[in-house]
């Protein structure tokens, strides 16, 4: 079991940046995969980036590709999500989320956190 806190989230113009934390119980974090998902209103659900449990593997939705950073502090029990070059598109719920193994769905998410980027 593994229970996921997002921070970090905000209202940021344009242009701007913002790191999204991840903070997660329990001492078998560094065995799990961590994914970011984004929900903008309106929409579905979106894939945004993705770790592997050591964090030698990442993935990244051609959206944010070369624009958000994903990482991971195993000794800290975190995930994190740095996003620059922000666009209004990328308005949204962020969510973290995390998974025992590549091969089954995430099936451990936070609760969310607002971002805003006004144009």
């Amino acid at each position: 079991q593994v229970q996921l806190v997002e921070s970090g989230g905000g209202l940021v113009q344009a242009g701007g940046s913002l790191r999204l934390s991840c903070a997660a119980s329990g001492r078998t974090f560094s065995l799990y995969y961590m994914g970011w998902f984004r929900q903008a209103p309106g929409k579905e659900r979106e894939f945004v980036a993705a770790i592997s449990s050591s964090g030698h593997i990442t993935a990244y939705a051609d959206s944010v590709k070369g624009r958000f950073t994903i990482s991971r502090d195993n000794a800290k029990n975190m995930a994190y999500l740095q996003m620059n070059s922000l666009k209004p598109e990328d308005t949204a719920v962020y969510y973290c989320a995390a998974k025992s193994s590549p091969s089954i769905e995430y099936n451990y998410w936070g609760q969310g956190t607002q971002v805003t980027v006004s144009s």
